[in-house]
């Protein structure tokens, strides 16, 4: 029985929903409970959607609601009807079943389940239950290197028609650490080619893609990331945006709320990506500290040998840093903040956080040499000098300027400092607490929201001096940090010659 279509106006981001009448004939005949996976389609487009059953009132018995993203797939035109049917049996299911119940997957196995998600054939909770049956060390070498071939696979594949192409990507876990823009503008304008696709934030306060969206415009699809490419040798592009490894796109969206990012699935995600954008060279940032997402050396040499093995199974050049992570990078923590300390660094400005402008310096250093651009031991040199003469602030502006042009980020309407309660040095930062409380304060989804530090360990601060200022929108946003700090100290604060 065809049904009459009706956009609810519901965001439910990436995941198809349909919504039918409890009485509806359809329902009731084809036996349809809430949540049951329905097949719906107008003819010319298919879906496989979540359904949910609504009382008497919200939706007549003939009609079929649907949300924002269903609406948009099926491609809905005033006079179309709709079919709503049960969805055919997902073969792939059986081996999420049996990754749950401990067996290793076959690379056949990885490619059907990624199919399936990327194509939408997967509600959120298969979604949620394959990633929990990938993470805690539960996927082998070989799988990770099958798992990350099969997301590439999924997509389009970029081709640049030269070599080497750049590119720059940090595991993350370290608040503020904003070096990507940085270095995107050095080795451009070095003349080297970097098409940079950054993703939003996951577990963190701000991904690049969403603090380089406070600058300009990074949605672009291919043909336009291809003409900014083409003509400044460089571009900030939110992978979302592309058909590259999709299935990591909704993968990461499911990832969001769970706040997990295990190993193999972090090497997948990121490599997959590098490979389909065409990357030949990247240079990998391990931040390792207490409180980063790599806590000890031991963890660091672990993944550093599994980026490795699957970078050089998938015929990608890979040098992998490890630097500090004992505390923020910058000042700001949070999309429009992290923003603010980049442009302050491609300026020059004095006010410039020192420690930003440092492992940027050092990052693109590496990657002049590894490209070939620059001699060993000479890259960290000429990234200065193409920092320190602005042509590297003038590559910036113009790759900004071809994305739709460069706009200054925008400030918070509720700044709060947070004092110290007693005087001595920092002996210690949590950057776990720091990037939840950047969270409880509007972060992501606020641009504006986050905190600025004031302080670094080490330094000596005053009873009354501000460790750090909240930035929110709004007043509950403010009350559910400042809930949360009243709690869980964020800096430590000890008596000058005392132990940390």
């Amino acid at each position: 029985m065809p049904l009459v279509p009706r956009r609810m106006g519901i965001d439910t981001q990436q995941e198809f929903v349909v919504y039918m009448d409890r009485e509806c004939v359809v329902c009731r005949s084809e036996g349809f409970d809430a949540q049951t996976r329905v097949l719906v389609h107008n003819g010319g487009h298919r879906i496989l959607a979540t359904l949910n059953v609504t009382d008497p009132g919200l939706l007549s018995p003939g009609e079929a609601g649907l949300s924002n993203s269903a609406w948009l797939a099926l491609g809905i035109r005033a006079s179309d009807h709709v079919h709503v049917t049960h969805a055919p049996t997902l073969d792939s299911m059986s081996d999420v079943r049996a990754k749950i119940y401990g067996h290793r997957l076959s690379a056949p196995a990885l490619d059907a389940i990624v199919q399936d998600i990327a194509k939408g054939r997967y509600p959120d909770a298969h979604i949620a239950a394959f990633l929990a049956a990938c993470a805690g060390g539960r996927m082998d070498r070989q799988e990770t290197i099958d798992l990350t071939r099969a997301m590439v696979s999924a997509g389009q594949r970029l081709a640049w028609g030269r070599a080497p192409i750049a590119d720059k990507h940090c595991v993350g876990g370290l608040p503020g650490n904003r070096t990507t823009p940085i270095v995107v503008a050095i080795v451009t304008a070095a003349g080297l080619t970097m098409p940079k696709t950054s993703s939003r934030a996951i577990t963190s306060p701000a991904g690049t893609a969403d603090v380089m969206e406070t600058m300009t415009h990074v949605g672009l699809d291919v043909p336009a990331m291809r003409r900014v490419v083409e003509r400044e040798g460089g571009c900030f592009v939110w992978g979302g945006a592309l058909d590259l490894s999709p299935a990591d796109d909704v993968m990461i969206r499911v990832e969001r709320p769970l706040d997990i990012d295990s190993d193999a699935q972090l090497v997948a995600s990121v490599l997959s990506k590098k490979i389909a954008a065409g990357s030949t060279h990247v240079v990998i940032d391990v931040p390792v500290g207490p409180t980063a997402k790599v806590r000890s050396d031991a963890d660091y040499l672990a993944l550093k040998a599994l980026l490795e093995d699957v970078a050089s199974a998938c015929g990608l050049e890979l040098r992998i840093v490890r630097t500090l992570g004992t505390q923020p990078v910058g000042r700001g923590i949070g999309p429009a903040l992290e923003a603010h300390d980049v442009l302050a660094v491609l300026r020059g400005a004095t006010h410039a956080p020192n420690d930003l402008r440092m492992r940027a310096v050092a990052l693109a250093g590496h990657l002049l040499e590894f490209c070939g651009h620059s001699r060993a031991g000479e890259g960290h040199d000429r990234a200065c000098q193409l920092l320190d003469t602005g042509a590297a602030w003038a590559k910036f502006q113009a790759i900004c300027e071809r994305q739709g042009g460069l706009r200054e980020p925008a400030v918070a309407d509720i700044r709060h400092p947070i004092l110290a309660e007693t005087t001595g040095l920092v002996h210690a930062i949590d950057s776990r607490r720091l990037s939840r409380v950047a969270k409880l304060a509007g972060a992501p989804a606020d641009a504006v929201a986050g905190l600025e530090m004031h302080v670094k360990l080490g330094e000596h601060v005053e009873r009354g001096a501000p460790l750090f200022t909240l930035h929110t929108e709004t007043p509950g946003e403010l009350a559910y940090a400042m809930d949360y700090l009243a709690s869980h100290p964020l800096v430590t604060i000890g008596k000058p010659g005392a132990d940390a």
